[in-house]
């Protein structure tokens, strides 16, 4: 078995095994899903450290026939778009189930569904056949539906709902541009690479059409306006860990299929799309950070800020030079790691407070320090200062997109201004002023919670200093995969 085919069976034996286990061994059942999922991540780190830097095509390649008859196979790979991804979703999986220890309510389905999940994603970052690429993807939609809708909040089953909906209309255009996609490839195929270099061939009218299939597929999960409106209520009904995952690697699938498919194998529809695609990162930029300004829930806000940040992603990709997609990607995994850590910490105090309105708090860095600070370092990241993580993606994406679309960066900017306020003044009402004696009582942050949010401050330090090591990574992927375009 080759190592990506490990790495994605890995979960997936751990969830088999939970379910072999009785309900009542609630320790064994906690025991396996952090094993398991620590397997992932160490067998991620390997990939990475494994993973050839200087190659721009696809490493560690498995290929097997599945269903001959239709010319469907079983084929894995990676390079350094996907490679970067897999090892974001090993990491927040597994620190997402150690927080998630907290779950006390049919612990055993649980840990089963989130394992489950953690099998689609790293599905979809790996899959080189289309068809395996579609399986994995709909794999994700069925344990995040029960994620939420069984252990989420009083509005939990109208969220689970509407995600499931949004999702599956997204999932069924999809399927019909791959359709289309399979029947006009000579000879009939789902594999990637073959249906970029052919679909590049088709008619400029076809082109766009199946562009469109599989944009709003793909804009419902980053969620690109106006296809955002069921992710802040997923997110706020969601459990902590969950929405851990939503936010950093579930909207990434979004913009991992736009870039690894849509653009280079339909290069005529791309150029014919792009003043739409453009004028929708702006929305998302400037409609996401004022809408996260008015809200007075800590989670709401940070899911708006999620739409905001998605669209910095987007903007860097209409750039469509080397320095705008590397800025799209190394967004996608420095908001995996800023705003997975902020819903974790979002969490803590909902777990103590049990209410995540900003009105109700005030003066909590006397109290929980260790609690404030880091909640602080993360906004400072998340709103784009430098010398943290989220500053550098977003000024690549900025750079970029700025030769292409001045005026509408311009607008764009708006953006940023806005997120400083909404950030600046949730830490000024929760953390300074005189201290809110209701919450006297309260613990600053503990143990559990501390080694499911400290090695996501640490990488956003790191990668704030020094990028490298992520540019390095991808760079090279990046070009080829723009030079295939122009």
């Amino acid at each position: 078995m080759s190592l990506l085919s490990l790495i994605v069976v890995t979960p997936l034996i751990g969830a088999l095994l939970i379910l072999a286990i009785p309900g009542t061994r609630t320790k064994l059942i906690q025991g396996v899903a952090l094993v398991f999922s620590a397997l992932t991540l160490l067998l991620t780190g390997y990939l990475y450290a494994a993973f050839d830097k200087t190659v721009v095509l696809m490493q560690f390649v498995e290929k097997l026939s599945w269903i001959p008859a239709f010319n469907i196979n079983y084929c894995v790979g990676v390079d350094g778009l996907s490679v970067a991804l897999v090892t974001l979703t090993g990491l927040l999986t597994m620190l997402a189930i150690i927080y998630s220890f907290n779950i006390t309510v049919r612990i055993k389905e649980f840990f089963f569904w989130f394992l489950l999940l953690e099998v689609g994603m790293l599905g979809v970052f790996v899959a080189l056949d289309f068809f395996l690429f579609y399986v994995f993807w709909e794999l994700t939609l069925v344990p995040m539906y029960f994620l939420i809708g069984v252990w989420g909040g009083p509005k939990k089953e109208y969220a689970a709902i509407k995600f499931f909906l949004f999702t599956l209309f997204g999932s069924l255009l999809m399927l019909l541009g791959i359709l289309a996609l399979y029947f006009n490839s000579m000879p009939h195929t789902f594999d990637m690479m073959e249906l970029i270099k052919q679909g590049s061939l088709l008619p400029r009218a076809m082109q766009i059409w199946i562009f469109l299939a599989l944009y709003v597929g793909f804009a419902i999960k980053i969620p690109a306006f106006p296809f955002h409106t069921w992710l802040p209520l997923a997110h706020v009904e969601a459990p902590t860990g969950v929405s851990v995952i939503l936010a950093g690697v579930m909207l990434k699938m979004g913009t991992y299929g736009i870039m690894r498919f849509s653009f280079p194998a339909l290069p005529e529809a791309t150029k014919w799309f792009m003043p739409f695609l453009i004028v929708i990162a702006i929305i998302n930029i400037v409609y996401g950070a004022f809408c996260a300004m008015a809200q007075k829930d800590l989670k709401k806000m940070v899911a708006y800020s999620s739409v905001n940040h998605m669209g910095y992603c987007m903007l860097g990709m209409t750039a469509m030079s080397g320095i705008g997609w590397n800025g799209a990607v190394l967004q996608m995994i420095t908001h995996g790691l800023i705003t997975g850590s902020l819903f974790f910490l979002v969490g803590v105090i909902y777990d103590r407070a049990h209410t995540r309105d900003i009105d109700a708090f005030g003066g909590l860095a006397a109290k929980f320090p260790v609690y404030a600070g880091l909640m602080i370092i993360q906004v400072m990241a998340s709103l784009g200062l430098p010398g943290l993580a989220g500053f550098v993606g977003e000024f690549l994406c900025f750079l970029g997109a700025f030769n292409v679309w001045p005026y509408y960066v311009a607008v764009g900017t708006i953006g940023i201004l806005v997120t400083a306020a909404f950030f600046l003044r949730m830490i000024e009402k929760v953390f300074l002023g005189p201290f809110n004696e209701k919450w006297a009582a309260l613990k600053d942050i503990g143990f559990r919670e501390m080694v499911a949010i400290v090695p996501l401050v640490l990488l956003t330090v790191i990668i704030g200093v020094w990028p490298k090591f992520c540019l390095d990574l991808i760079d090279p992927t990046i070009t080829y995969l723009v030079g295939m375009i122009k």
